[in-house]
């Protein structure tokens, strides 16, 4: 049986904090690490519930300071869908395999925000054309997901990929 030692919980959570902390610093928008959180804690955490608790948690300590919006609920919803395609994805890592669930975690987020945005603000109107304005005008912000997702992935996965190899009380033990 697969047993982690207290030295390599705390280092994921260090991570993990490091990269709530970067949401609160100035950052291009949509540039941040609550994808790259929710898919590094389905991967590491041996209890699976704080993969998905811990970046709704870092969203919504952030958003008391940053503020909240209307689409909330829809944002925590993605990250959480993030961190399930991250416990079928990520069951064993690989560059592939995070590159993927990165992408397609991406993806879900734009696709779920965006229709809640068009949904329930007033920003565009509630047509098709107002429906295709919100994903157009949304692009950018999806480019910039998609690069700080696939930037924190590889700081967080690689990073911890290297601790592991060369700092021998972080890696996994067998019991």
């Amino acid at each position: 049986m697969k047993k982690y030692l207290n030295s390599r919980l705390l280092l994921i959570i260090g991570i993990i904090l490091a990269a709530i902390i970067s949401r609160l610093v100035t950052h291009i928008p949509n540039v941040n690490p609550i994808m790259a959180i929710a898919l590094f804690g389905a991967a590491y955490f041996p209890d699976k519930k704080l993969a998905i608790i811990i970046p709704v948690v870092a969203m919504f300590i952030s958003d008391l300071i940053i503020g909240l919006h209307e689409t909330i609920i829809a944002v925590y919803l993605s990250f959480g869908i993030g961190a399930l395609i991250g416990f079928l994805l990520l069951k064993k890592t690989s560059i592939p395999k995070v590159i993927l669930a990165s992408l397609l975690s991406s993806t879900v987020f734009f696709i779920i925000t965006n229709f809640a945005v068009w949904l329930m603000t007033d920003l565009y109107t509630f047509t098709y054309d107002g429906f295709v304005k919100c994903y157009t005008l949304a692009l950018p912000f999806f480019r910039n997901a998609l690069i700080g997702d696939m930037v924190y992935c590889t700081i967080m996965f690689g990073g911890f990929v290297l601790l592991e190899k060369f700092v021998p009380k972080f890696r996994l033990v067998e019991n």
